[in-house]
């Protein structure tokens, strides 16, 4: 069975008509604070729909069923420590960023610590986000070129334009009220889904509870104090706790979003509540693959891989319509996470680069470089997209072991001039390097798992930051009493 015409309408309809909505947004682009902030106008509950999009995106459709497929519903632990996280940034982090009229995470840095230190850190941010949005949209093709035949580049060139289009015209404001409606699309898809699973269950429910509780597919927590275990309950809590923390707090991706609220309170609402729908979200998406579990019942390596098992359901179990509908909520996760890392990638390049360089720069002007950079940043999506076609294994613990990277190194920078006035440049610049290395060690030549990279990193950072901050300091005091 393969998709059928009406499939291809209903995806087709979906594309087109999430390209015309988010083309509406055009006129009201009249300055930077319009295209990056969307004026500071949207209501909490839209960035709060807006923050679950941000963070979701193929990968997470197609791989966390992949990884309950495979394994079970512990994943959930790092959920929890994804909540955690989000009230560590609304007391520590959001009052900083509403001091004043910012657009960008790391002009926070630069009023601590200065320039330089603004540019490394933007640059980090740059980097990591273009390489794990890289394998995001690479997981697309998965999808693609499942549901339509067509080839994994050709596939990645038509979600990339699609998106850009949009984005390079609507901003803030589209990217926000565009993932509002494809986040409704990909849930009720979801849900969608697992009802027609069941139906094709010989006998519903009773079967997925019969074959799980013989593999331990219900499994959530694991309490075991083994460090090399990626998914117990302590690398969970808290190494999910740093991941969101460094992420939502210190990722242009999201703090743009918490920076568009009206003020900080409705931000700090938005914050909170997405990570109740995060939760909902996660469990609905592993106990999709448990289900599937129980209907194939076979090693994942004979679809190709855990990553192709619910897009091969879609396209050869669900009838027709309904399989359509479930390709274009895939999609609508894909285009939504895409048009979100193009806007803020767009914003760290011309707030914290070019206009520095060019301070006087015309409103007029900075809106055209603004859509310039996200052209090029769409060039360059396209491209690290391209690199990444020939990733084995999950392609979700592949993406957070990318981000994993550099998280601790920038949230170790942000804790540093947060928590503490000691703190210099000069310390957290060489701290950060440190925590950077560190991090890049874990993840290229040990067996630690990627829930503990961030916490390591952010330790790290912050140690040798803050002891070589005092020592500079000291040496400072010494040399000025001579």
């Amino acid at each position: 069975m393969a998709l059928g015409r009406i499939d291809l309408v209903i995806i087709l309809l979906y594309l087109a008509g999430i390209t015309l909505f988010g083309l509406r947004f055009r006129k009201r682009q009249r300055s930077l604070r319009d295209y990056f902030l969307a004026d500071r106008n949207i209501p909490w509950w839209a960035i709060s729909l807006s923050i679950v999009a941000a963070e979701t995106s193929t990968l997470t459709i197609i791989s966390i069923p992949g990884l309950a497929y495979d394994t079970n519903l512990t994943f959930l632990q790092v959920v929890l420590g994804y909540l955690l996280g989000r009230i560590i940034i609304s007391y520590v982090l959001l009052p900083q960023y509403f001091r004043g009229e910012l657009y960008t995470a790391y002009e926070l840095i630069e009023k601590r610590f200065g320039g330089g230190l603004r540019s490394l850190t933007a640059g980090l941010f740059l980097i990591t986000r273009a390489a794990a949005e890289g394998v995001r949209v690479y997981a697309v093709s998965i999808v693609v070129a499942l549901a339509f035949g067509t080839g994994e580049i050709t596939s990645i060139a038509i979600i990339t334009a699609l998106t850009l289009v949009y984005t390079f015209e609507g901003g803030l404001a589209a990217v926000i009220w565009t993932d509002v409606v494809q986040t409704a699309i990909y849930v009720g898809g979801t849900a969608l889904g697992l009802v027609t699973i069941l139906h094709h269950l010989p006998d519903g429910w009773s079967t997925v509870q019969s074959v799980s509780a013989v593999n331990d597919k219900f499994r959530i927590f694991d309490f075991s104090p083994d460090f090399w275990k990626p998914y117990t309950f302590w690398a969970g809590l808290i190494g999910g706790a740093f991941l969101t923390t460094a992420s939502h707090g210190t990722d242009q991706l999201v703090v743009q979003r918490l920076l568009a609220a009206r003020n900080q309170r409705q931000s700090a609402a938005a914050l909170l509540s997405s990570g109740v729908v995060i939760v909902f979200q996660f469990a609905l998406f592993l106990v999709l693959g448990v289900m599937l579990f129980a209907f194939y019942h076979a090693p994942s390596t004979s679809f190709g891989g855990p990553d192709r098992i619910y897009p091969r359901f879609i396209v050869t179990e669900m009838p027709h319509g309904i399989s359509g509908l479930l390709i274009a909520a895939i999609l609508a996760a894909a285009m939504s996470n895409l048009s979100a890392a193009l806007n803020a990638l767009s914003s760290t390049s011309i707030v914290d680069f070019y206009l520095r360089l060019r301070p006087r720069t015309e409103e007029r002007r900075k809106l055209q470089m603004s859509r310039v950079a996200t052209v090029l940043w769409a060039i360059a999506l396209f491209g690290l997209a391209l690199l990444a076609l020939h990733k084995v294994g999950r392609v979700i613990e592949v993406g957070l072991q990318i981000a994993s990277v550099t998280y601790g190194a920038l949230l170790g920078v942000f804790l540093l001039g947060v928590l503490t006035r000691r703190a210099n440049s000069r310390g957290a610049m060489i701290g950060m390097l440190c925590g950077f290395t560190t991090e890049l060690y874990l993840w290229l030549g040990t067996r630690v798992p990627w829930t503990w990279y961030v916490m390591i990193g952010t330790v790290v950072t912050v140690m040798v930051g803050y002891l070589l901050s005092y020592l500079f300091a000291t040496g400072n005091t010494e040399q000025a009493s001579h």
